[in-house]
C-alpha cells in the first residue's frame, strides 16, 4: 500500500519540477551544499561525505 503511495508522490515531484523548466543533470556531478546554518556539526564538503550514507532533511517556512 505504501509502495504505490511513494511512487505516486515521485512522479508528481517530477512532474512539477519539470513544469518549472528544472533540468536534470544526471551523469554530472553534485553541486556543493550550500545554506546553513549547520547544526551538531562544521560545515562540509562533498568530498567530506564520499562514500557515506548521507540523509539529507529540508523543510522551507511559508
Amino acid at each position: 500500500m505504501l509502495m504505490p503511495l511513494l511512487l505516486a508522490a515521485a512522479l508528481m515531484n517530477l512532474a512539477l519540477s519539470l513544469a518549472d523548466g528544472h533540468a536534470f543533470n544526471i551523469g554530472s556531478p553534485a553541486p556543493e551544499i550550500a545554506g546553513g546554518p549547520w547544526i551538531n556539526s562544521k560545515p562540509l564538503t562533498l568530498n567530506d561525505l564520499k562514500n557515506q550514507v548521507v540523509l539529507v532533511e529540508f523543510w522551507t517556512y511559508g
